[in-house]
């Protein structure tokens, strides 16, 4: 089966899920999660903003750049997938930095105390 063989829907998701899945494994390479949690979730959500913003991402990017013409419609889906998949994995990464340190400023007694735990 090629890709010719698939109709044109399904070819167009197909492109944004490898656009998701390599916007997902570029931003691995560089910039590695602290857990599994943090993993789980920022894989989600890179998968989830590549597939649901890859056309539009793609489509502005190639007209900010002017190859819009030049580009078929896969090559756009793969190309908008990946940035928007690479673009939020990195802010979440950010965010989650940010929010640490702004924790770990905190003097000691404003930190939230956790229900349940008891102080020895």
């Amino acid at each position: 089966m090629t890709m010719t063989d698939l109709s044109p829907a399904a070819s167009l998701w197909l492109a944004k899920t490898a656009g998701a899945l390599a916007g997902s494994a570029i931003s691995l390479a560089y910039l590695l999660p602290k857990g599994r949690r943090e993993a789980a979730l920022r894989f989600l959500a890179s998968m989830s903003a590549g597939l649901v913003f890859g056309g539009t991402a793609g489509l502005a990017v190639a007209k900010r750049l002017g190859v819009d013409a030049n580009l078929s419609p896969h090559e756009l889906v793969l190309m908008g997938s990946a940035l928007s998949s690479l673009s939020i994995w990195w802010a979440i990464g950010f965010a989650i930095r940010f929010g640490d340190r702004l924790i770990a400023g905190r003097p000691a007694e404003s930190k939230p105390r956790r229900e349940g735990c008891d102080e020895h």
